[in-house]
Parts: C-alpha cells; structure tokens; sequence
C-alpha cells in the first residue's frame, strides 16, 4: 500500500522539485551577478529550504537535534553520513549561518539548474574522483577559504552514499586536508537518519512517509593527534546512526 500511494505523490514532488530548480536559477544569478556574495548566498539558503519543504508533499517528517549551538564566529567543519542527495538541503538550511560550503564531485558542477550554478559560484570543492591531486588541491583550497572567512565546510568521509543506512568506513585523506588548511576550525560530527528510505525503491517512487532526522554532535577541537581526532569523529556518526522503522 505504501508503495502504491507513493507513486502519485512522486509526480507531484517531482513536478515542484524541477519548478523550484528553475523558478532560483535566474534568482541566483541576479542576486550573485548585481548583489554579490550576501544576496546570492540568501537566495541559496531560501532554495534549499524550498527544496526540503516540497519533500513534505511525500509526507517526510523532519527531527533536526542539536547537542550545542554551533561557533559561528570560528572556522567550522561539517562531518557526516550520507545516505542520499537529500541530505544536502537540509544542511544547508539549518546551517545557514555558517555558510557552508560542500565538498562534491565534479559532475554534478554542470548541467544541474540552480545546483551547478550553485556549486561553481559558492566556494565549494568541485572534486574529480579520477585525479587525486586537484581532488586534494581542491579541498585544501576550501580549508583555506574557511578559515580566512570564518565559514563552514560540509564533508562527506563515506566517498559515497549508502543505500542501505548502514555506514561505510571513512576515507580520511580529505577531511586530514581540510583539519590541516583550517587549523582554527571546529569539528561537528552529524547522524544522518532514514534519508536512504526515500530511494528504497530506487529512483522512482520516491518513499512516503519517511521520518529523517539529522542529530548534530558536540563539536570536537581540531587539536592533538589527526587520526586520532578523526576516530573519535568516525565513533561518534556511527553511534548516531540507527535504524527507525518507517
């Protein structure tokens, strides 16, 4: 029966998801070509709080829980699970003030309405899988604009979604890079939830009625041993990561 319900409910996600895409595109090239940096990043948080709330048309409830408000006058370093391409608007919503910036592959730097102009435009790493030197020049890049400014980075240690919600081991050598470019920066360590459940069907239907919840740890200095520091980080997404029954 859930499944039968969820695939009119997809068309109509489906329909507003493309329409908000469209709709920001040239809001965000106005407000970043005769605004600037303030204006276009307001028009990219106002996007993506569009795009998490037409997930509501699919019945998906939201939980955000914080341990501790988030610094914003330091440097910070987003570090999470990823389980889908939902995961992203969220983050940047209720970090909006941090003013977080992603590390993501390449491809998804074009051809994307709003989403590549986006990534090209805000200061994200743009990563090419294939070429471990820009990958990491790219990233140290981002450390570097972090801590000069004060803002924050979304990183992703998996390397790639899970599909299943179950975690995957860290591949530490981007998050070393950026620790190592943003000496200054904070670490906050977050569980993502359930946002795998959405594709349990692959890419269509989209599932009704999920409940994803993101739980955002207290955040840990980027002081002592490296690898060290990125255990503790690992342990603590992975405690958070639990299974919810729809």
């Amino acid at each position: 029966m859930r499944k039968l319900i969820s695939y009119p409910l997809t068309f109509l996600y489906f329909f507003f998801f493309g329409l908000i895409l469209v709709v920001f595109h040239p809001i965000q090239w106005i407000c970043f070509n005769l605004f600037g940096y303030e204006a276009h990043k307001k028009s990219v948080s106002l996007l993506n709080w569009c795009l998490m709330r037409s997930t509501h048309l699919l019945g998906t409830r939201y939980t955000f829980r914080m341990a501790t408000e988030i610094p914003t006058d330091v440097p910070v370093i987003f570090v999470a699970n990823h389980q889908s391409m939902n995961d992203i608007p969220p983050l940047i919503w209720f970090f909006r003030k941090n003013h977080p910036k992603f590390v993501s592959k390449k491809e998804l730097g074009k051809g994307i309405p709003s989403v590549s102009y986006n990534l090209r435009h805000s200061g994200a790493a743009l990563i090419d899988r294939k070429n471990p030197k820009q990958a990491l020049g790219e990233i140290a890049k981002l450390g570097r604009y972090i801590e000069a400014h004060n803002r924050s980075a979304v990183i992703f240690p998996e390397g790639t979604r899970s599909k299943t919600g179950h975690p995957r081991k860290f591949q530490p050598m981007g998050l070393k890079i950026l620790l190592k470019n943003a000496p200054s920066a904070v670490i906050v360590p977050i569980s993502i939830n359930n946002s795998w459940k959405l594709l349990q069907y692959g890419k269509f239907p989209y599932t009704a009625g999920i409940h994803f919840t993101i739980d955002v740890h207290a955040p840990v200095k980027n002081k002592g041993n490296v690898a060290a520091i990125i255990d503790e980080v690992e342990a603590t997404i992975t405690a958070g990561i639990t299974s919810f029954k729809i």
